[in-house]
């Protein structure tokens, strides 16, 4: 699998953005806490991270090196400084080292949500709050069905063989039962569209094929991705309105308890 292009990413990431800056002010970060971001991608929002942490430390971390290569670009123009680290959300090689973990956009690509949240609660300190967003719920349910439609017909089921969806989108009921499971308290999980509109077919196919459906296209031979994605926009022409992508965001806020230890 190949990794990101984190430039053209940049450059189109502002739906993601602008979700993220809502996330941001639940967090409402404090003055000198020390803050995880999880899945700080190109860096965009963890600058408006660490601005609104004042003198705050924040720890920006990634599994991508394209992304974390474009974030350190991001905060070189910027004279900003941030810890940039690689690694999985999954496996979190921090213990009690947090007093906030931050992310956005991000664990709807981690397949064990249920790893994911006790290694969250293991990196926060007790009475440590963890507030994030990703894709959750029936998220881009119309555009992934019609991808799976064009998987499976003659003209490019070959490339197909053996797939395995690379997302974990979860519904609040099972989010919160995860979250208790993994010792959590004060626990909020909601679900809410984000419908997100592309202003031309050749938008809508640069967006989709950089981001939504980037493992479908990494999958196919290169002669065969302009056909794949331009089917795709064709099909969203139709749409009402159209080339609009049918986000859903997952929002998730809890608690660690006070006096709680880090769970191995």
């Amino acid at each position: 699998m190949s990794d990101w292009d984190a430039t053209l990413y940049h450059r189109l990431s502002e739906p993601q953005r602008m979700w993220g800056v809502r996330v941001l002010q639940r967090l409402a970060p404090e003055r000198g806490e020390r803050i995880l971001d999880l899945g700080c991608g190109t860096g965009r929002l963890t600058s408006d991270l660490v601005t609104a942490a004042g003198d705050g430390q924040i720890v920006a971390l990634d599994r991508s090196e394209t992304m974390l290569a474009e974030a350190a670009r991001w905060f070189a123009d910027r004279g900003m400084r941030a810890a940039l680290v690689r690694g999985d959300g999954a496996a979190l090689p921090f213990v009690e080292a947090f007093r906030a973990v931050f992310s956005t956009a991000t664990l709807h690509w981690i397949r064990d949500h249920a790893t994911a949240f006790a290694g969250i609660y293991r990196v926060l300190e007790p009475g440590g709050r963890f507030i994030a967003q990703c894709g959750g719920g029936p998220n881009l349910r119309g555009l992934l069905t019609r991808a799976h439609a064009l998987m499976a017909s003659p003209a490019f089921r070959a490339s197909f063989q053996q797939w395995d969806d690379p997302w974990e989108f979860a519904d609040v009921a099972t989010t919160t039962e995860r979250l208790a499971r993994a010792g959590f308290i004060d626990i909020d999980v909601s679900l809410e569209p984000a419908p997100t509109s592309l202003a031309t077919a050749d938008a809508y196919c640069e967006f989709i094929a950089c981001v939504c459906v980037r493992h479908h296209v990494d999958r196919l031979p290169p002669g065969d991705r302009p056909a794949f994605v331009n089917a795709l926009a064709a099909a969203a022409a139709g749409d009402d309105p159209p080339f609009t992508l049918d986000y859903w965001r997952l929002n998730i806020e809890a608690r660690k308890p006070e006096g709680a230890a880090a769970r191995t």
